[in-house]
């Protein structure tokens, strides 16, 4: 029995040393030296440090005068009955699809609501095909991203939210338009973060420059 169990502690010890100490460790230093802001997960931060979010996790913007994401599907436990859940958009704790198939009836009227609500804040959409994004949730439910052509259509409603030039806003969405990876991987998109930091910018400096000319 000695003779056994002697190795075979022995090939554990090391194992765990070698898997649960020396190449976490390694695997960690490598990330943090090579690609230290993706390995610390990509946040953006404001001048004083706070974190405002992470470019590889989406979030719920709300209100015409910002571009909106994918649709997310997501939820949480309820709070007033643990054995329920509720809809909680983006909730990187909970990571998911609807699971809904083409045939599911609170798929359909979900799809019809979110269209009426479109058409209602953009009548220029009424009849339209839309972009798949604009309504369809991702399979994560975390989507950071959007289409150009869903960003595109955003551009009126959030120019005339606030006080901007369509062309100005445009301009705003190709400037953050990352094209495929390595040019072949994906497709065009647009980080919703990342514009709408941008379009903040875009909104400080006009109205900086208005006060200027008054």
């Amino acid at each position: 029995m000695r003779a056994i169990l002697l190795p075979a502690l022995r090939v554990t010890l090391v194992t765990w040393v070698l898997c649960g100490i020396v190449y976490p460790l390694a695997v960690t230093g490598f990330g943090q030296w090579l690609l230290p802001d993706q390995a610390n997960g990509s946040l953006l931060r404001k001048p004083d440090g706070t974190v405002i979010g992470s470019r590889l996790i989406g979030q719920d913007w709300i209100g015409p005068g910002w571009f909106h994401g994918r649709p997310s599907a997501t939820t949480a436990t309820d709070p007033t009955d643990p054995n329920k859940t509720v809809s909680a958009p983006y909730n990187a704790a909970a990571s998911g699809a609807s699971n809904l198939g083409p045939t599911s009836r609170a798929l359909a009227e979900r799809l019809i609501a979110d269209r009426k609500a479109a058409e209602a804040s953009q009548p220029e959409l009424a009849g339209r095909q839309l972009p798949s994004d604009m309504l369809t949730t991702s399979g994560s439910g975390l989507d950071p991203d959007i289409s150009p052509a869903y960003a595109r259509l955003q551009v009126p409603r959030v120019a005339a939210a606030r006080g901007l030039a369509a062309d100005q806003v445009a301009a705003l969405v190709r400037n953050n338009t990352v094209g495929r990876s390595l040019g072949v991987f994906g497709e065009p998109r647009v980080n919703v973060l990342q514009l709408n930091l941008s379009l903040q910018e875009m909104t400080k400096a006009s109205r900086s420059e208005g006060l200027r000319q008054r």
